[in-house]
């Protein structure tokens, strides 16, 4: 390759770095408009708890659906390809939720919510994998602090809205449009990888790193969804602490995850993934065992920004060494460690609940912070 053939392979990857970050922006703030307006449109279709919590495991059904398909497709045809029908057809979902007239339709659209959501997280994991390789240096773990970032202001957004005293299918129909629009803009600078077929470059002894890999994001997955459901909790029932006390918690932890995983690439420049996945898990171990262990409502609080902290670049790491481990198969790895990553982020909270009524819910988040304790040692495993 001559000088001017890289240097505009430079500034294509560049651009398409960029490219990438927005949509990991559109992403989470699609989620975010959702996730603040649940309650509104429960009580809308007046559904019981369980009826809801029936209608909303059709985020994951689709998810879990459409994340090992991506992967496929996107081997095959192209991320950008994958992550452009995505990404339209995410915001273009968006309205259909606050549009259901029944529970039914409800479910229906959330299994169309979560397989676009699911499918455009892996296609723009791969594609964040691919334009590192082609830079030369860390940026993955920026592009999933854009995905936060996205998600701070989609929450900033449906509070707003709720303000201003507009229904969730208003603000939808508004949002939606307008995030499929500005989505679809965003894919077209993508690098167009080639499609690539068969399992060409997949070494055996990457499935064992795959393997560890996965169950790293199988523990840290499991620290993120047991703070977003029970930090809350915690606080007021155990440490007596106020609305605003208990909220501070996650919003503390919010922030360090979003600032840990913009930082991240430098950090990991610095000291190598094997570092980072080692002190990372140090770290949020430890904060969640002092969450767990210091009837304190200030320690607890610290100790879920210190989770955030710990986790921040963790997930990151894990989807790029699978898609370095598995070469020409990226697409494929990606969607098997995610699958099994957000498995754990929407079935491990429930368990913890369960395992809250055997032996106190302090207990069990310290077992939690036991489990995260294990990713220093299951980093040796990654080939």
């Amino acid at each position: 390759m001559s000088a001017t053939e890289a240097d505009v392979s430079s500034r294509r990857a560049e651009t398409a770095r960029w490219s990438v970050f927005f949509v990991f922006f559109i992403n989470g703030f699609v989620f975010a408009n959702w996730v603040p307006r649940v309650a509104e449109v429960r009580t809308r279709l007046a559904a019981s708890e369980g009826e809801m919590g029936l209608a909303l495991l059709g985020i994951a059904a689709g998810a879990l659906v459409a994340m090992p398909l991506a992967g496929w497709l996107a081997d095959r045809i192209g991320t950008r390809t994958v992550c452009l029908v995505a990404v339209t057809l995410l915001g273009l979902v968006l309205p259909l939720p606050g549009l259901a007239p029944s529970l039914p339709l409800l479910a229906a659209a959330l299994v169309l919510f979560g397989m676009s959501s699911g499918a455009l997280d892996v296609a723009m994991n791969v594609q964040g994998a691919e334009v590192e390789k082609r830079l030369g240096r860390p940026v993955f773990a920026g592009f999933h602090g854009g995905f936060s970032l996205g998600g701070l202001a989609g929450a900033a957004v449906a509070a707003l809205a709720a303000g201003a005293g507009l229904p969730p299918s208003t603000q939808f129909l508004l949002v939606g449009p307008l995030a499929a629009l500005c989505g679809f803009l965003a894919c077209r600078p993508m690098l167009r990888r080639a499609a690539r077929a068969g399992q060409e470059g997949f070494h055996p002894a990457a499935l064992k790193g795959l393997g560890a890999l996965s169950l790293i994001a199988f523990c840290c997955l499991l620290g993120e969804g047991v703070v977003a459901d029970w930090s809350a909790i915690l606080l007021a029932d155990w440490r007596q602490a106020g609305p605003v006390t208990a909220g501070a918690a996650f919003a503390l932890f919010s922030c360090t995850m979003a600032i840990g995983r913009l930082a991240g690439d430098r950090i990991i420049a610095r000291l190598g993934a094997e570092r980072v996945l080692a002190g990372g898990g140090a770290l949020a171990a430890s904060g969640l065992l002092l969450a767990a262990a210091i009837p304190s409502a200030a320690a607890t609080v610290i100790g879920f920004g210190l989770v955030g902290a710990g986790l921040s670049c963790i997930f990151p790491l894990t989807l790029l060494l699978a898609a370095k481990a598995a070469g020409p198969s990226a697409g494929v790895a990606i969607a098997a460690v995610s699958t099994v990553g957000y498995f754990a982020f929407l079935g491990g909270p429930p368990g913890v609940g369960f395992l809250a009524e055997l032996v106190t819910l302090p207990w069990a988040l310290g077992l939690v912070g036991l489990l995260l304790a294990s990713i220093p040692i299951l980093r040796r495993r990654v080939a």
